[in-house]
């Protein structure tokens, strides 16, 4: 199809039995297709393409079949998935996508406690989250990013970036998180030992909210892998978008990493870990569940 698709596309342009040669199919194949009748398969699935390259398009070009597939269903469409996946790769509509990576580093050499014991789940919001720094190049030098991220509804709850990797930034990202959520109690934030991570100024900060610290094994990734997989999304489906992970600057690197955090992250990018919904919209229906206001 795909190939009958170039030839059509190029007639205008170039000799039709060399395209096909290119190709390679047969000229009597693409000369009958010319006087093909679509059938209702045909029909039903170009209707149904063109609702797919909505759902693509409004992610930015980030969803693979699993979360196209997914909104389909949420606006009721009764489709296979493998339908989906067909159309898609037909069409070349390819999701982000990138083989995983992981840091190594020295062993560890014990410290604080690990509440989590890689047990990345959560039954209510502000119960755990997981926190980690990542970094990114500019044309001014890098620009540190660190964030927090609630394991019940999978979004970004605090974040902050700056030129230095320094307790200051870690604070300021907790400082968000706390204020944005309502000052919640007995909530578990948990970390790598970096040092950021484990210095007095933290401490104190973490300690005034009531708030337990945890701290995964040194140089151990799997033990903040719900940070880590967060990371490497963020940058795949970035690169992805753009075209590159490098800013002019750490301003514009900024502004964009709010706009993708804030807007497309936390209130548009649905995941199928949520039922298809977005963070936001899986946390505002908990507390529609249980009686709670709706945060801002």
């Amino acid at each position: 199809m795909i190939r009958f698709r170039f030839v059509h596309d190029h007639l205008g342009d170039f000799d039709v039995k060399r395209m096909c040669d290119l190709v390679e199919v047969p000229r009597s194949s693409f000369d009958a297709g010319l006087t093909h009748t679509p059938s209702a398969r045909d029909i039903a699935d170009a209707e149904l393409l063109v609702t797919i390259r909505e759902i693509y398009e409004r992610s930015r070009g980030s969803y693979g079949a699993p979360r196209v597939y997914g909104q389909l269903r949420r606006r009721g469409h009764r489709v296979a998935r493998s339908r989906v996946a067909r159309l898609m790769r037909a069409n070349n509509l390819v999701g982000a996508h990138s083989p995983r990576k992981w840091r190594r580093g020295r062993p560890d050499l014990g410290g604080p406690p690990d509440l989590l014991h890689r047990n990345f789940a959560a039954s209510a919001p502000n119960q755990r989250w997981v926190a980690d720094v990542t970094e990114f190049k500019t044309g001014e030098g890098k620009l540190y990013l660190a964030g927090i991220r609630d394991l019940f509804h999978r979004g970004i709850v605090g974040w902050d970036t700056s030129g230095r990797q320094d307790t200051n930034l870690v604070v300021a990202a907790l400082e968000m998180a706390l204020a944005r959520t309502g000052n919640p109690v007995e909530v578990i934030h948990h970390a790598d030992k970096g040092s950021i991570y484990t210095s007095l100024d933290f401490a104190f900060a973490a300690g005034n909210h009531d708030m337990s610290l945890s701290f995964g094994s040194t140089g151990d990734a799997y033990d903040n892998a719900a940070m880590e997989t967060f990371w490497a999304r963020l940058k795949v489906e970035i690169t992805w978008i753009r075209g590159t992970i490098w800013f002019p600057s750490r301003a514009e690197a900024h502004a964009y990493l709010f706009e993708f955090i804030e807007v497309f992250y936390n209130r548009q990018r649905h995941q199928s870990s949520l039922g298809h919904l977005t963070p936001s919209e899986y946390a505002d229906k908990w507390r529609h569940d249980h009686g709670q206001p709706n945060l801002p």
